[in-house]
């Protein structure tokens, strides 16, 4: 790399919008976010898991897969 030429590369601070704050390593000093890991619904786990098996249930319906005599 040549000297000179590059960012500073330094400890940033994260803020998401949910509140949560933590540190990390960039060239920007301060990042805000809209989810971040905890507060998005894949990573707490706070999905719609029921809403997922009705849409299952919905396209066995339509395509006429019968899955409960197996």
């Amino acid at each position: 790399m040549r000297k000179g030429i590059h960012p500073e590369y330094k400890d940033s601070k994260v803020i998401c919008s949910c509140g949560a704050v933590f540190e990390v390593k960039s060239t920007e000093p301060e990042i805000r976010i809209e989810t971040c890991s905890n507060c998005h619904p894949f990573y707490t786990g706070i999905d719609n898991r029921k809403r997922k098996a009705g849409k299952v249930d919905k396209f066995n319906k339509k395509y006429g897969f019968d899955t409960k005599d197996e």
